[in-house]
């Protein structure tokens, strides 16, 4: 007696594992092009939301061009730049950094919001990679994060920002504000699966909130306490601001700290350090619903 499959019917076992879209294990190249066409499937899916209703961009925009309004035109005269400069030359890149930064708190609600909704429980009922559902959601929010970041320069430029860098500093400065949100993405995906429900997820503007109010973002840290600017110096953040505004050729901190005279290659390293922890608690949670 044998138990082996015959050519035929191995055959078509084969053909209707492709045409449900099921990886083959024993071919990395088709593993590789359904977790590419899931991911964007997944990032379509999330970016028509937003075609649908453009008014969610603006809507997330707000707080930070009332905050270019409040800081730059309400409290900058009483603001003061280290090594001088006008502030708004110096606010504008830390009003980019933080739109960067808060923008993980959107990407935990849509999350959570979907795995409340039995979106989630759908993608878990199909033949679909979990990587493919974590990135495709990152890929939306990434061009997203890119059309808020281009709205957001058009209005730093009507108030008078201007980058006195060149082409290639101008494009890394914006590329490095791109880097922070894709790391972050990954943060606010994790917290996304890990929270219960979309009013849990209000409560981590908890946590987003000093991120970035105790970093460089509207005053340099050596203008803080003597115990609280080693903790801006060090934020994450703070080294996105600090090197936008040398490519972008703004006004500093003109800190003296390590990280601050580092802050290009800290910009780097950064993001690259929290992708590295967050990308794959992201993934390995997500597969974990399922038990």
């Amino acid at each position: 007696m044998t138990t082996g499959t015959t050519p035929g019917t191995a055959g078509t076992a084969a053909r209707s594992a492709v045409d449900l879209g099921v990886p083959r294990a024993d071919r990395p190249h088709e593993r590789l092009y359904w977790v590419l066409i899931d991911c964007w499937n997944v990032a379509r899916r999330d970016l028509l939301h937003y075609r649908r209703l453009p008014v969610l961009i603006l809507w997330r925009l707000g707080f930070p061009m009332v905050s270019v309004l409040l800081y730059g035109f309400v409290f900058g005269s009483a603001m003061r730049v280290p090594g001088g400069g006008d502030y708004r030359e110096f606010l504008m890149p830390g009003m980019f950094a933080s739109t960067m930064a808060f923008g993980f708190m959107n990407t935990a609600t849509a999350v959570v919001t979907d795995t409340t909704k039995g979106v989630t429980d759908r993608f878990r009922s199909m033949p679909m990679s979990p990587s493919a559902v974590c990135s495709g959601r990152g890929l939306a929010d990434l061009a997203v994060a890119a059309a808020e970041l281009a709205i957001l320069a058009l209005t730093a430029l009507a108030i008078g920002w201007r980058s006195g860098g060149g082409l290639v500093d101008t494009a890394t400065a914006f590329g490095l504000l791109l880097l922070l949100r894709f790391s972050l993405i990954w943060v606010g995906v994790w917290c996304g699966l890990v929270v219960p429900n979309a009013e849990a997820a209000g409560g981590l503007y908890a946590v987003v909130f000093p991120l970035t109010m105790i970093s460089s973002v509207f005053v340099a840290p050596s203008l803080m306490p003597a115990w609280l600017a080693p903790v801006a110096a060090w934020n994450p953040v703070s080294s996105t601001v600090a090197a936008t505004r040398e490519l972008f050729g703004n006004p500093g901190a003109e800190g003296g700290t390590w990280v601050e005279q580092h802050s290009v290659p800290m910009a780097l390293v950064w993001p690259l350090v929290i992708t590295a922890v967050f990308l794959p608690l992201a993934v390995r949670r997500f597969r974990r619903l399922s038990r």
